[in-house]
């Protein structure tokens, strides 16, 4: 018996040893000048199914809200807020509210005022949280480098 629990115990060790973080959102960005002083940068946000993440727009009290902060630059500044599409808007039972998300993917776009025309980089951070049917995962903080070229 002692042996049983013994390897019962070794079992459950080694499979928690490879349990995996999970991951359900990928994030991928890109830029595109659209003028000498000015350019668009993109953040696609691509989740796996069954998972979403939640709008920019979201009232307090609910989910915590994709957000996206800039470092300040002496070659660019951000021009208004960051654009989203238009989100899919449900009541949700946890959260006591409607609540806009987003799921398959996502592009979120940032203008941009360039103070030179030369190349630069947009740096910041996004934060955002994931949801399926069964749980939500904590807020994660993502750090974004972004050539403008």
């Amino acid at each position: 018996m002692k042996k049983l629990l013994v390897l019962f115990a070794a079992i459950m060790l080694s499979a928690s040893a490879f349990a995996q973080i999970e991951t359900p959102v990928k994030w991928s960005y890109a830029a595109k000048r659209v003028s000498k002083t000015e350019a668009v940068v993109f953040f696609k946000a691509t989740m796996e199914d069954g998972w979403h993440i939640y709008s920019q727009n979201v009232k307090e009290g609910g989910p915590n809200k994709t957000s996206f902060t800039f470092a300040a630059s002496k070659d660019f500044t951000p021009v208004g807020k960051t654009t989203e599409p238009k989100g899919i808007t449900k009541y949700e039972k946890v959260f006591g509210m409607d609540v806009t998300y987003f799921e398959k993917s996502v592009i979120f776009q940032q203008k941009i005022k360039l103070k030179t025309a030369k190349a630069t980089t947009v740096k910041g951070k996004l934060e955002y949280m994931t949801c399926n049917d069964m749980k939500c995962l904590p807020p994660e903080e993502v750090a974004f480098s972004i050539p403008v070229k």
